[in-house]
């Protein structure tokens, strides 16, 4: 997307509509239904980006696959983004409806990466010592894996990042073995 305040402005008026005719919780479960729709088909966000797929032809794919699945309110937002050619801009204004919703709720995203599945009970430790050390009260978690750091997890909440991976550790000690003193003053 080429302005994301573009898709800031589309999430707040669905926002502030879906406040105004209480419906907030049903729209903040279409948007992640919407959101979860992206991330497990690219096929889906690529026919929404085509520039040879006619909006009437996106319309009818959109009201397919979301038929009896969204609210009216949401499926209204849909059709109106199509007639007004922004449907391209769908995934990025429901991601960010998510993130306005989470401001509102005071919910804070918390993404936990470790090298192997995690369950339920280390991710809840992770939540407790968070909260404890924090004035967080209510979080969101996501789980990711990435097999590159061998261990321990990387933590990332509200723009900053805790690296307790094994991988980070090899990487200070390969950097302290390539910068080490002792060498140079031997010679």
């Amino acid at each position: 997307m080429n302005n994301p305040r573009l898709a800031g402005r589309y999430a707040k008026s669905i926002v502030d509509l879906s406040i105004e005719q209480n419906q907030l919780e049903a729209v903040y479960a279409d948007m992640k239904f919407i959101t979860a729709i992206c991330k497990s088909n690219p096929d889906f966000v690529t026919v929404l980006r085509s520039p040879i797929i006619k909006g009437d032809i996106k319309g009818k794919i959109v009201a397919s696959i979301t038929k009896e699945r969204v609210s009216k309110l949401t499926s209204a937002f849909i059709t109106l983004l199509i007639v007004k050619g922004r449907e391209q801009d769908l995934p990025e204004i429901a991601n960010a409806f998510i993130d306005q919703y989470n401001t509102i709720k005071d919910i804070h995203k918390v993404k936990i990466t470790t090298a192997v599945p995690v369950d339920t009970a280390f991710t809840d430790s992770i939540v407790t010592k968070l909260k404890a050390a924090s004035s967080i009260k209510n979080v969101e978690v996501e789980n990711a894996v990435n097999e590159e750091l061998i261990g321990g997890f990387i933590l990332e909440t509200g723009g900053k990042l805790i690296d307790a991976s094994v991988l980070k550790d090899l990487n200070e000690l390969k950097r302290e073995f390539l910068n080490n003193e002792y060498i140079h003053n031997i010679r």
